[in-house]
C-alpha cells in the first residue's frame, strides 16, 4: 500500500523507535480489515522492534489496531486505515510509543502527568480533514505520557452507524468517557485547559507578570508571523499573542500562489511561519484572545482569558473568519448540518444532498469538491450569475449532480431538532419561496473580519475593517493593523505578509520617534 518513497521515509523514522512496540489488529472478513492487514504488515517489515499480532475478537471496532509496548496495556488505538492527513498520526504514535521522546515543553508535559482520573478519548475524524491529525497526535500524545488517559481515533467514512448513533456531522468530534468534549481545532493546551481548571488562571498570571513589550503583536497568522519576524530582526522586545498560530491557514487546503512555493498546503505553511517566528527572540503566547485596547503610553491588550499585556506599541493583525448567512436555523444546526469546511466535513455527507450557499471561488471549489463525495450538489447564488473563475465555472457545469440556482435568497435552515433536513430560499424575481430537502449545508460567502473587541477604540470602516494609512498606522498613535482584519484590498496570504512586514518597520520607526515611557 506504500510507495517506494513512503517506505523509504517510514524505515527512516522508524530508526529512531528504541523500544519493541506491539501491534495488536482486531480484524474481520471485511475487505477494509484486508487492506488493514496489509498495511500493518508492510510497516512491521521495516523495523525488527515492531511485531504484529491479529486476533478476531468482539471486543473491539474492526478494522481497528492498538500500539503498545510489552508488558504494558493499550492506550492509543486507531479504528480504520490511518492514511491520508492521519498517517502522520500513525507515524507519531509509533515513534512515541517507541520511546522517542515527544516534542511538547517540559511544563506541558508535567501538566499531563499530573492529570488524576480515568480519560478515555475517542475522536471521530474524516481521512481528508487537515485539523483532525492535531487533535489526534494530541490525544495520542497525552495517551502516551499519562497511563489514565486512552485515546481510540476512529476514521468515520469506515464506521457510518457510530457516526449516525452519535449524531455526527462535523469533524474532528471528541468524546470523553462517552460524553461530547469537544468538536474543531483543539491544541494540546486546549485539551489541558478543559481538563486542569487551574490551567486558565496560572497562564493569566503568568501573562501578567511580563514585562512590557516593545511590539505586541495579536494574532498568528501570515501577517502577524511577518510582523513579528521583521520586529525580532531589529532586537526589540517582540511578543505575539494569539488564538490560534496559523489563523485561516489552518483551515485552507491547497496553497498555490505562495510566490517561490509552487504547491503547499495550508498547514504546512503555517507550521514554516510558526518554525521561522520561534528562530528569533519572540515570546509567542498562544489560545490568547484579545478582548480590549486600551491606549496609553504604554498601550495595554486585555484577552478573554483574564490576562493583559502592555507595549510600547501593538500591531493587530487578527484575520478574519467565516462570514454567515445570518438566517433562521444556521447557529441552532451548526455543526449539526450546517458546515463551513467541505474539505473537512464532506465525508459525513456521502451519498446524501447538500448545498453551497456563495457563487464566488471558494464555493465553486467547494461544490465541486463535494460533487465527488455526495449525491448531490445544489449550487445557490444571490446574484444573476456566478463570480467565479471561469474555469471553475465550467468544470462546475461539466458535473452531472450538480444543479446551480443563481438569483436566489436563502432564507432559512431548516431541521428536526436534531440536524439539518433542508433549505428555503426565495427567487429574487418574483419572490416565490422554495424549500430543497437536504443533509447538509455549506456556507461559503466570504468572510468577516475578527475586530469586534476594537469597537470604540480604533477607528472602523462601515464592514467592521481596520482602517489603515499607507503605513498601516490606525487611527491611534502606536497602534497598527496588517492583513484580512484590514481595509487594505485583496485578501491574500502573500498580501498579508507584505502588509504584516510593513506594518512592523512603520511600528519600529515609531519606536525610535517617540521618548521612551518612564513606565517602561
Amino acid at each position: 500500500m506504500l510507495d517506494s518513497n513512503l517506505r523509504t521515509q517510514l524505515q527512516a523514522y522508524l530508526e529512531r523507535i528504541s523500544q519493541p512496540v506491539q501491534i495488536i489488529a482486531s480484524v474481520d472478513e471485511s475487505e477494509s480489515s484486508a487492506e488493514l492487514l496489509e498495511l500493518l504488515a508492510e510497516i512491521v517489515s521495516l523495523s525488527t522492534l515492531l511485531s504484529l499480532e491479529v486476533v478476531r475478537d468482539d471486543l473491539q471496532p474492526k478494522p481497528s489496531f492498538a500500539l503498545r509496548r510489552p508488558g504494558s496495556e493499550e492506550r492509543i488505538r486507531f479504528a480504520g486505515l490511518p492514511m491520508g492527513h492521519e498517517f502522520s498520526s500513525l507515524v507519531l504514535a509509533l515513534l512515541q510509543v517507541g520511546g522517542y521522546p515527544p516534542k511538547a515543553e517540559q511544563a506541558v508535559l508535567d501538566q499531563i502527568r499530573a492529570l488524576d482520573g480515568e480519560y478515555q478519548f475517542e475522536t471521530f475524524v474524516s481521512l481528508s480533514c487537515q485539523l483532525c491529525p492535531e487533535v489526534v497526535q494530541a490525544l495520542n500524545l497525552m495517551a502516551v505520557t499519562n497511563p489514565k488517559v486512552r485515546h481510540t481515533m476512529f476514521d468515520g467514512a469506515l464506521f457510518p452507524g457510530e457516526v449516525e448513533r452519535r449524531q455526527i456531522m462535523a469533524v474532528p468530534t471528541v468524546f470523553l468517557n462517552g460524553q461530547p468534549f469537544g468538536q474543531g481545532r483543539l491544541e494540546l493546551e486546549e485539551i489541558l485547559a478543559k481538563l486542569d481548571a487551574g490551567a486558565a488562571a496560572r497562564d493569566a498570571a503568568g501573562l501578567a507578570a511580563k514585562a512590557p513589550f516593545d511590539v505586541l503583536v495579536v494574532g498568528g497568522g501570515p501577517a502577524g508571523a511577518a510582523a513579528a519576524i521583521y520586529a525580532a530582526r531589529k532586537g526589540i522586545r517582540t511578543g505575539v499573542a494569539a488564538e490560534r498560530f496559523g489563523g485561516q491557514l489552518l483551515d485552507t487546503v491547497g496553497v498555490e500562489n505562495f510566490i517561490s512555493v509552487k504547491q503547499t498546503d495550508g498547514t504546512k505553511l503555517a507550521t514554516g511561519l510558526e518554525a521561522h517566528v520561534q528562530h528569533y527572540d519572540v515570546d509567542v503566547m498562544n489560545r490568547q484572545r484579545a478582548e480590549s485596547l486600551i491606549p496609553g503610553d504604554l498601550i495595554e491588550v486585555r484577552f478573554a482569558s483574564g490576562a493583559a499585556l502592555k507595549s510600547r506599541s501593538v500591531i493587530i493583525a487578527t484575520g478574519a473568519r467565516w462570514r454567515e448567512i445570518n438566517v433562521p436555523g444556521e447557529r441552532e444546526y451548526r455543526n449539526r448540518g450546517v458546515a463551513y469546511c467541505p474539505h473537512c466535513d464532506g465525508p459525513l455527507f456521502k451519498n446524501k444532498p447538500v448545498a453551497v450557499v456563495g457563487g464566488g471561488n471558494s464555493g465553486v471549489e467547494a461544490a465541486i469538491d463535494l460533487a465527488g463525495i455526495v449525491s448531490h450538489v445544489t449550487l445557490i447564488e444571490y446574484d444573476p450569475q456566478l463570480r467565479a473563475d471561469a474555469v471553475l465555472t465550467r468544470k462546475l457545469h461539466s458535473l452531472p449532480n450538480v444543479t446551480v440556482i443563481t438569483s436566489a435568497q436563502t432564507t432559512e435552515v431548516t431541521g428536526d431538532g436534531q440536524r439539518v433536513t433542508g433549505l428555503v430560499y426565495r427567487e429574487r424575481e418574483g419572490g416565490t419561496l422554495r424549500t430543497l430537502a437536504l443533509a447538509g449545508v455549506f456556507v461559503q460567502i466570504g468572510l468577516v473580519p475578527n475586530t469586534d473587541w476594537l469597537k470604540g477604540t480604533v477607528k472602523l470602516s462601515a464592514r467592521g475593517e481596520v482602517e489603515v494609512d499607507a503605513r498601516g498606522q490606525t487611527s491611534v498613535p502606536g497602534v497598527f493593523a496588517a492583513g484580512d482584519c484590514t481595509t487594505v484590498p485583496y485578501k491574500q496570504i502573500v498580501i498579508a505578509v507584505g502588509e504584516g512586514a510593513k506594518a512592523s518597520l512603520s511600528a519600529f520607526d515609531h519606536l525610535i520617534r517617540s521618548p521612551l515611557s518612564a513606565a517602561a
